[in-house]
């Protein structure tokens, strides 16, 4: 690459404190270094901003916690790079993580990339690709992610031209808040490009929003995940297409689970 573009990643934390030096150290120690680390301080109450603001990226200080997608959007007005990662303050990237996610948008002008991933509680759910391919076709980008399926957002490195352009937002006040965003943007997409030797590692932690046993916090995950579910099959049976792994494709996303390559 003659110029690395600034790729901007917005972690949101909230009572982080136990991660967020290794989420940090894991950014700065990338070998790609045109990083604008962006830390939305989302209304913490434990030591989450104090720990943040001893390494060099910017932090964002929200004054009361207004949940995980308002930070995200906070983010989303407030990057400047070229390109927007969202990361989850409790998980970790490869090394060359950026660098290769770069390098394929880069050559592929696509507006979204889509990297591997590492699920430790759901192994079926992992995910890694062998070789750069593009995606063009509606149905193609569907499959190659099953974004129906695995809606992280975390996934994807977005061009932030076609987020604008698509006025792509964060629901607020909602759980599984990254189904649809994930779901819209690989629709949107004229081009996605997957990419190999990337490795998100999505870890599982008690107490996190998907974990947390609190039966009102329970209940209200389990309604905003069937919003999302039923959000997202309405939209493609208004546009006319099937969803792979939900209403199409059921036994190749049915082999995958089965045969999927643990890391």
């Amino acid at each position: 690459m003659d110029k690395e573009p600034l790729i901007s990643v917005i972690i949101p934390v909230y009572n982080g404190e136990k991660y967020i030096r290794t989420c940090l150290e894991n950014m700065l120690n990338q070998s790609y270094k045109n990083l604008e680390i962006i830390v939305i301080n989302d209304g913490s109450q434990d030591r989450s901003a104090t720990i943040s603001e001893e390494y060099p990226v910017q932090v964002i200080h929200l004054a009361q916690n207004q949940g995980l997608s308002a930070a995200r959007n906070i983010g989303i007005d407030t990057a400047k790079g070229a390109y927007i990662h969202f990361m989850d303050v409790d998980d970790t990237v490869n090394p060359d993580y950026y660098k290769e996610m770069a390098a394929a948008v880069i050559k592929t002008d696509a507006d979204i990339a889509c990297g591997g991933m590492w699920n430790e509680r759901y192994r079926y759910k992992s995910q890694r690709f062998k070789k750069i391919k593009v995606y063009t076709s509606l149905h193609g980008r569907m499959k190659a992610t099953y974004v129906g399926k695995f809606g992280y957002v975390w996934r994807y490195l977005f061009k932030t031209d076609f987020l604008k352009k698509q006025n792509l937002r964060f629901e607020e006040g909602r759980f599984v808040e990254d189904l649809i965003f994930s779901f819209l943007a690989v629709y949107y997409a004229d081009k996605l490009v997957v990419v190999p030797n990337t490795t998100y590692f999505y870890y599982y932690w008690e107490n996190s929003i998907s974990t947390v046993q609190d039966k009102a916090h329970r209940e209200k995950y389990l309604r905003d995940l069937m919003h999302a579910r039923t959000y997202i099959r309405n939209f493609a049976h208004e546009h006319n297409f099937k969803i792979p792994g939900i209403n199409s494709d059921k036994i190749p996303y049915a082999w995958k689970k089965f045969v999927v390559r643990h890391f």
